[in-house]
């Protein structure tokens, strides 16, 4: 299956978990795959995947919290490449997970950090792809958020309102370049059981989780990749501004 025969995709924050995973799946469909990081050593281990099922991609060591980094990140696409046409934006700091709690306790070095990142970091990814990707006549972009973009939760304030400014952003560029031929949608995963997950959580801590979804399992790496995909291809043409929850029916709109 070829879906992305001749495009370039960049793969912003995608050494490992949700971004890796997709990065493979865009590799093995004919995508040309560059993977920027902060984890070089994890991010080449994925092109080495990539290149091994005979896909092409190269990896660049990146921060994207630094403008310089990412416009650099950019360019490497274009001068390896010869274009950008997709850009799948997953880049956080779960370091800073357990130090995020309400808005009266948690330290704003915290919520600043999460922020040059979550959100601040996915504007330059942004800022600096849509030039290119208008020079290929439009394309695609699909961020990573979070439904805890959209729904209320006691703690993790800072990302939760770093994510809700992404789907903010998506939407801007979304309806600000739709007519140009570029999309933009985000996906909101709910909780998916990373590699990173498994590492700071019990198979106990794990199971209680699971009581919250009603599905007879917790999501993976897989199925958000399978998402982010589709909506990169042509065949969700149709599909523009949109914050797309993929939960296992977690978070459910009602009326």
């Amino acid at each position: 299956m070829s879906r992305f025969a001749g495009k370039v995709v960049l793969c912003a924050g995608s050494a490992t978990g949700i971004g890796a995973i997709t990065a493979q799946k865009l590799g093995r469909e004919g995508a040309k795959v560059v993977l920027g990081d902060l984890n070089l050593a994890g991010a080449q281990k994925v092109i080495d995947q990539i290149v091994a099922d005979g896909g092409e991609g190269v990896a660049v060591e990146f921060d994207i919290a630094e403008p310089e980094s990412v416009q650099a990140l950019v360019t490497k696409a274009v001068e390896y490449f010869g274009g950008l046409d997709l850009m799948h934006v997953n880049a956080t700091d779960r370091r800073l997970n357990r130090q995020d709690f309400d808005a009266v306790t948690t330290d704003l070095a915290v919520f600043d950090r999460l922020h040059t990142v979550s959100l601040r970091g996915h504007l330059l990814c942004t800022r600096f792809a849509i030039p290119e990707i208008l020079k290929r006549g439009g394309g695609a972009i699909v961020y990573t958020s979070s439904d805890a973009g959209k729904a209320p939760a006691n703690a993790r304030m800072s990302y939760g309102i770093a994510k809700a400014g992404l789907n903010a952003l998506m939407r801007h560029v979304a309806y600000r370049w739709g007519r140009e031929g570029l999309r933009a949608n985000a996906v909101s995963p709910g909780i998916t059981v990373t590699d990173a997950m498994i590492g700071n959580t019990t198979e106990e801590e794990r199971a209680e989780m699971g009581k919250a979804v009603p599905s007879k399992r917790l999501g993976t790496p897989t199925d958000i990749a399978a998402l982010v995909t589709f909506l990169l291809s042509d065949e969700a043409e149709w599909i523009n501004g949109q914050a797309i929850s993929i939960n296992g029916g977690k978070l459910m709109a009602i009326g």
